[in-house]
This record gives structure tokens, sequence and C-alpha cells, in this order.
């Protein structure tokens, strides 16, 4: 059984690593070209209209549930509406280029479409509710910058590079240089320096799970699937899962024979709720607003999950390897980099 329960680890990690990697730098990309400020500066206020740019906004962000606390605390300070900002908070932690090519890997394009298309409905939804029902006015007000489009700009010979997103002395943006080492330490240093530990944990616990689990208590919950669909969220709602990290954990629901509509439950809910992200919540909005997310989140997860069990309930959602020497070479080495990126930060950057 210890055998088995390191197999498992393996063959989850084998089956995302590349992909994970492949995101993290798209993601790296992203951040050279797209300005740090370009969310802000188009997002409406408590308008419906920022509530859908929001959405749309956080798809690609790669950040997980905790790092999109504080973007979401400068939409706010920056005049964003309600809605707006619990949109992002819904989007932005469920999807993420990193999470995306990751979810083909265990479930194929399907899915993978069907996740990011309901994750866009539940936000949007969300944050019109928020922003018909809830506050109307964001908390703080935007700061109006006082200057004068009549003042003179003094021109230069030199240009100045800044950061993506700083602005000019004159409002606009300035672009910088594309640099190949940014690229690889945004998504090193940062990106997965965020997620490797509850990376690690979620590996750890999808194998847990399809190794010792007792089949008797999965056979009772598999059998009434509207028990199983609420069992599930339960375990969601609480627990911090960023989106990559929840997908080895819905792998292992399936592999025990739950539904792949408990399955996108458990990644619909995870990801965009967890205890720090409901304290958050409630402090900047309020418990009204707090309520409407978590029933909104709730509602909808349960909803699409059992919409998808409906329609494709005979597919076969899973794309993973059943033993390891069906892994190829390409992702034997991923998963090596995976896991030495990952003992890099938990481990050998502690002991040094």
């Amino acid at each position: 059984m210890l055998f088995k329960f390191f197999e498992n680890i393996y063959i989850l990690a084998s089956a995302m690593s590349f992909y994970i990697i492949v995101g993290l730098l798209i993601a790296g990309v992203l951040k050279q070209i797209i300005p740090n400020d370009f969310i802000s500066r188009h997002l409406g206020k408590n308008s419906f209209i920022s509530v859908i740019k929001a959405t749309i906004f956080g798809i690609p962000l790669p950040v997980c549930s905790c790092s999109v606390i504080p973007l979401a605390k400068s939409l706010q300070k920056e005049g964003a509406s309600s809605g707006a900002v619990i949109s992002f908070l819904i989007s932005a932690p469920i999807t993420g280029v990193d999470s995306i090519l990751a979810t083909y890997s265990f479930f194929g394009w399907l899915f993978t479409i069907y996740r990011v298309l309901t994750s866009v409905i539940i936000a949007i939804a969300v944050g019109i509710a928020e922003n018909i029902f809830g506050r109307k006015k964001p908390e703080v007000k935007a700061i109006q910058p006082k200057f004068s489009l009549s003042q003179p700009v003094q021109k230069s010979s030199s240009i100045t590079f800044v950061a993506a997103g700083q602005k000019s002395c004159c409002g606009g943006n300035q672009k910088k240089r594309f640099s190949l080492k940014s690229v690889f330490n945004y998504a090193i240093n940062t990106l997965f320096k965020d997620i490797a530990k509850p990376l690690f944990w979620g590996l750890i616990a999808g194998a847990l799970f399809s190794t010792f689990m007792p089949k008797e208590i999965l056979s009772y919950v598999t059998e009434n699937i509207i028990l199983s669909y609420f069992a599930i969220l339960i375990i969601a709602m609480p627990l911090y899962v960023c989106a990559t990290s929840s997908l080895p954990i819905a792998v292992s629901f399936i592999l025990g024979g739950m539904s792949a509509g408990s399955a996108f439950i458990f990644l619909s809910a995870g990801p965009a709720t967890n205890s720090v992200t409901m304290g958050v919540v409630g402090g900047m909005f309020g418990k009204k607003t707090l309520a409407l997310y978590l029933a909104g989140i709730a509602l909808f997860s349960v909803g699409f999950g059992y919409l998808f069990d409906s329609l494709f309930g005979s597919l076969e959602v899973l794309k993973i390897v059943n033993h390891i020497e069906n892994v190829t070479l390409l992702n034997h080495i991923s998963t090596i980099a995976m896991f030495g990126l990952i003992f890099y930060f938990l481990i050998w950057k502690r002991v040094k």
C-alpha cells in the first residue's frame, strides 16, 4: 500500500507537470506584455459592464486563492464596484493559464472548456447580484490625480523604461523591454513559489484519497449522487486549495468512483472559497455580501455539476495514465523538474 501511495503521487504529478510548467511560462510572458494597472484602469464603477470586464480580466491571471486578495483590495481602493471585485475574486482563482492547461492534462478539452465557461457565468451572475442587492458604492473612493492637461511636458532625448503598469509623469503607460530573464523569474520565483506548498499537499491528499479511502464509504457516497454533491461542497468551501493543487484531489475523487460533476463542484467551489477569503469578503463588504458570495458559488457549482453529469455522464473524462511505465520521457523530465522546484522552495531555501 505504501508503494502504491508513492506511485500514485508520481502518476498524478506526471499527468500535470508539463502543462503546469508551460502554463507558468505563458503567465510570465503575459506579465511582461500586460501592464499591472491594466485591469484597474478598465473597470467601470457600479455598472454591469464592470462585472463582465472584471470576470474576463481575471480568467488568464495565474493567481491562487490568497494572492488574489491583495489584487481585489487594490481594485476596491481604485474605485471598482463591489460587484466587479466579487466577480474578480471568483474568476481569477478558479482559472488561470497554468490551471487551464493542467485541467486539460487530466480531463480533456470538453471538461476544461466547460469549467472555464461556467466559471465566467458564476462570476458574472454573483457580481451582478452584488451590484443589485449589495452595496452600491465601494468603501474607499478612488483618488483622482490633480494635474492640468495644459501643463507643458518637457521632452527628453532619452527613453526611460519603467516597469509594466507604472505611469509616467504625463499619466500614460510607458513600455519596457521584454526580458526573458524576467519571464522565468516571475514564473518560478513568484508564481511557482506561491503554489509549491498547496500543490505538494494537493498531490499528497489526492494520493491518500485514491490509495487508502475505504471502498465502502465511497460506494455509499457514489450511490447517492446528491449526497456526494453536498459532501464535496462541505469539504471544498472552507479548505484552502488553489486551482492547480485542487486537480489531483479532484482526480482522486473520480478514481474513487465519484462522478465528474462531483469533481467539477470541488474544482469550482474550492479555489473560489476558503476560510481566509470568507473573512476578507466579510470584512470588505459585510455579512450580507459574504452570504450572497457563498450562496451564489454553492448553488451554481452544484447546478453546473449536475448539468455536466446529466449531459456527459457516460463520457470518459479522465485522461490519466494508470501505470508509470506509460509515462513519456517528457513527462518524467517535467515531473523531476517540478519536484525539484518544490524541494527547493519548501526545504532547501528554509534550511539555507
